[in-house]
């Protein structure tokens, strides 16, 4: 597995929201730095709508909080770089998409990544905010990375998802993709789905409710699979399904 990470060079991903990053690469994340590789993060907005309890977590307050738990499990995950691009949670889709991309390719232009991640045109669980950010870095990616990999994540077809009964993922979502399609296709050893579920952990106010339910070892089971595809390939399977 970890010459299979060390084939990924230096890494950037690209996401929406605090959590966004360790659910997607944590253990991805975590493996590249043990080999000593750059790792750079990049989230679009502090996730300050992120609660079904608005009066104890008003935006200002909650964008806080989401910010010192994602720099706490980048540093649990060993990652020391990362950059916010300081959009509204909820607001990736009306924004600027010409500035947005612009402030990407810069980004893209100064790390010189030779892979990037983010999220698939589905943006996994059809959240805007997911979409806008893959198609930013998409086009950023063609104007400023020739030579690199994009890879989009995604659920392999294999993997049982509990969201389907504890109503994680919006009616048909996750779009799950065929193993023999996966660029990229982690079974995280029981150490290192450790590690991803206690930087998880951190974002306590995304994920104890769930943790909670679950119990840590079935978490820690079920976070211990990491999928990404070759963007070409998840293009033509969301055309193909349309």
């Amino acid at each position: 597995m970890q010459t299979h990470i060390s084939a990924l060079g230096t890494i950037m991903g690209i996401w929406a929201h605090p959590d966004d990053e360790a659910y997607l690469s944590g253990g991805l994340m975590a493996l590249a730095r043990a080999n000593g590789q750059r790792v750079v993060c990049v989230t679009a907005t502090r996730g300050e709508l992120g609660t079904a309890d608005p009066v104890a977590w008003p935006p200002e307050r909650l964008a806080a909080e989401r910010t010192r738990e994602l720099a706490e499990c980048l540093a649990v995950l060993g990652v020391h770089e990362h950059h916010w691009l300081g959009y509204r949670d909820g607001g990736c889709a009306a924004a600027d998409a010409p500035t947005a991309v612009a402030r990407l390719t810069e980004l893209i232009a100064r790390v010189r990544p030779d892979t990037v991640l983010t999220f698939g045109p589905d943006g996994l669980t059809g959240h805007p905010d997911h979409q806008a950010v893959s198609a930013w870095t998409g086009t950023a990616f063609a104007a400023a990375a020739p030579g690199a990999r994009l890879l989009h994540a995604t659920i392999a077809q294999r993997r049982a998802v509990p969201g389907d009964e504890l109503g994680i993922y919006p009616p048909g979502y996750p779009v799950r993709t065929p193993d023999a399609d996966l660029a990229v296709d982690l079974v995280l050893e029981p150490a290192v789905a450790a590690l991803k579920a206690k930087a998880l952990a951190v974002q306590a106010t995304q994920t104890a409710g769930l943790i909670a339910t679950l119990g840590l070892d079935t978490y820690s089971a079920w976070v211990a699979e990491e999928s990404f595809v070759e963007s070409a390939r998840r293009v033509l399977d969301v055309v193909s399904a349309c």
